[in-house]
């Protein structure tokens, strides 16, 4: 398996604990019996909890660019150095992202979410 590949599924990790989170967020917040109705009227989750719902949400977004770029990388078996630093670059920012984003720090959030954009961009620029 190649080393992009390997960052794929750990991302895929990292989505579904962020998942995790944010769904232990709303469960102290509203309090399971609400989280498992049918979730009608339920408000929007605020302080931390919203944060980490938005942080999942923002993972979810990028995980499919990132995904299809892998994968579009792996079948074309266009597999580099740079590529690899794009994957690491990703992944690490969406680490980061998710505990900067939870803890509330706005400046840096925004920095660290270029830093998976930029390894993004070095992946597909290898593909065109």
């Amino acid at each position: 398996m190649s080393f992009e590949l390997k960052l794929l599924i750990w991302s895929v990790a990292l989505t579904f604990i962020q998942m995790l989170i944010a769904v232990w967020g709303a469960a102290l917040q509203f309090g399971l019996p609400k989280l498992s109705g049918n979730r009608e009227n339920l408000p929007s989750a605020v302080g931390w909890a919203g944060r980490a719902e938005r942080a999942h949400q923002n993972m979810l977004e990028s995980l499919v660019l990132f995904a299809v770029l892998v994968l579009v990388t792996e079948i074309t078996n266009k597999n580099n150095a740079m590529t690899g630093l794009g994957a690491q670059l990703f992944f690490w920012a969406r680490v980061a992202y998710t505990a900067i984003y939870i803890a509330g720090v706005q400046w840096v959030r925004t920095a660290v979410w270029t830093v998976s954009v930029i390894g993004l961009i070095l992946i597909f620029f290898q593909l065109v």
